[in-house]
């Protein structure tokens, strides 16, 4: 066990500031209480509007920088981090507790984003449209918003922050993000590699707190021209209500209750494989998690049995150790959640056929580690096959076909991400139609992305402000439409 007390502090205006509360929480490894990774400020509304004070004067000359000049400073970060990515992914498995792989993974996914943007730089903002007048040149640019605010979630403490960041850099605004608490110092030392890769004071600003305090800080600052958020609905529906309410845009990613279906046409062993993958990686703790398989009858015995062996054989323990599938979940409160939810499962009638409890052999006594967690006969209205757990749980639901399949993997309140598994085609165009999510896989895992391509869900699950790719330019940028007419007067003519 390695214990670190080392206090960190804010970063605004270019330098690293202590709150103005003076007040330092613990985050302790949800791997081992006993491991202190850091000590994080407890911010006020104070410390946030010095943040956005600077970012407001930052802007007025990084908005002036080329597109290329500012796709040079996340290049430079992008070497960074790279260079630095066996320490933050340390970092990262302790503080959140995703195996070392996991977090290698999410860090060079970041080193990946910050290049994509990079070259983003370069490329196209605006378009040359006809005008009804010959004598009229009419085209389109994009110009930056101002200083955003990021709220950024814990499960993926890289990753998330950097495909928010880049956009809003390249496109010419400035920031000030709110890293989640349990994660900050993860968030420092990527904030660590923007500073060293130069760039100016004040256009990159962190602030730690207390959602509650600095969240509401940025949703209702006056000089905080949008938001974007990723977490939870309900912490998303009060940011939709602010953002409203002083008309700034806001984007927000928030939860999943992602299906599989699988049909009697499907490879039944590549669905058990990427079903648990989806399902128990991370301890389930993704947005696009798996968290349904729904599984028509004629191989629905079969495919469960297969689910099991594999459940059977997850290694959990310790992120940092090179064994461990599964780590802990993220936090004490995230532990009694899932083991609450397990509990209703059990209660409303659903047959819970494997794990469900705390995992607490040896040294796993110290962290909030859960078994790997599967319950048969479900009933598509239980708690269980309804609600997003964000832990390692799985419900098996069975269906007589795929049209019942659709049914019930619709019948919730989210649309983010889901998966069919069949060899068939007819059954490939059926899903494509009536499937309401926004990320659609086919004979795939429902986690993971591609960062050149545009990522976010339906329904209660986004608001359609779609992150990363091209499309991020849509929430970065506003669209200026200019017309340029000569004047009456010829050039050189007095």
């Amino acid at each position: 066990m390695k214990v670190l007390s080392k206090t960190y502090e804010n970063y605004i205006n270019g330098k690293w500031k202590a709150p103005q509360s003076g007040g330092y929480k613990e985050s302790i490894s949800p791997s081992d209480k006993r491991d202190i990774v850091g000590y994080v400020p407890v911010s006020t509304i104070v410390d946030v509007d010095e943040a956005v004070r600077a970012g407001k004067q930052a802007q007025i000359a990084w908005r002036k920088l080329s597109g290329a000049a500012r796709g040079e400073y996340l290049r430079k970060t992008a070497d960074i981090l790279e260079q630095r990515s066996d320490e933050i992914a340390e970092t990262l498995t302790r503080e959140m507790g995703k195996t070392l792989v996991e977090a290698k993974g999410e860090t060079l996914r970041g080193v990946d984003i910050l290049r994509y943007y990079a070259n983003e730089g370069m490329r196209s903002i605006g378009e040359v449209i006809p005008s009804t007048d010959q004598d009229t040149l009419l085209f389109t640019t994009r110009a930056p918003l101002g200083v955003i605010g990021l709220i950024t979630p814990w499960n993926f403490p890289v990753a998330i922050p950097v495909h928010k960041m880049a956009p809003a850099l390249v496109y010419g605004n400035t920031i000030v993000i709110k890293s989640a608490f349990e994660t900050t110092v993860t968030a420092i030392k990527l904030l660590e590699c923007f500073i060293d890769a130069g760039f100016p004071p004040g256009v990159v600003n962190l602030v730690s707190g207390r959602g509650s305090t600095i969240g509401n800080a940025l949703c209702e600052h006056p000089d905080i021209k949008a938001i974007s958020f990723t977490g939870s609905n309900d912490v998303g529906q009060i940011i939709a209500a602010k953002a409203v309410k002083r008309g700034v845009k806001f984007q927000l990613e928030m939860g999943g209750k992602n299906p599989v279906i699988v049909t009697k046409h499907a490879d039944l062993d590549l669905a058990a494989d990427l079903t648990v993958s989806g399902s128990m990686k991370s301890a389930g703790q993704k947005c696009t998690a798996t968290s349904r398989a729904i599984v028509v009858e004629e191989v629905y015995e079969a495919f469960r049995d297969k689910v099991l062996q594999r459940i059977q054989n997850i290694q959990v323990g310790n992120g940092l150790h090179a064994d461990s599938y599964m780590g802990p979940v993220s936090s004490e409160n995230q532990y009694c959640t899932v083991l609450e939810a397990i509990k209703k499962g059990i209660e409303e009638g659903a047959r819970l056929i494997a794990g469900g409890k705390p995992e607490s052999t040896g040294d796993l006594e110290h962290g909030y580690y859960i078994e790997p967690t599967v319950f048969d006969e479900v009933k598509p209205d239980m708690f269980i096959a309804q609600e997003e757990i964000f832990g390692p749980v799985l419900a098996l639901i069975k269906v007589e076909s795929l049209d019942q399949a659709l049914r019930v993997a619709n019948d919730v309140k989210y649309g983010l991400s889901a998966s069919i598994f069949t060899a068939h085609l007819d059954e490939v165009f059926q899903y494509l139609a009536e499937m309401e999510a926004g990320m659609i896989r086919i004979n795939g895992e429902t986690t993971g992305l591609e960062y050149q391509a545009p990522f976010g869900g339906l329904k209660a699950s986004s608001t359609q402000a779609r992150e990363l790719g091209r499309a991020a330019i849509d929430f970065f940028t506003s669209i200026k439409t200019i017309t340029i007419k000569p004047s009456s007067v010829p050039v050189g003519d007095k």
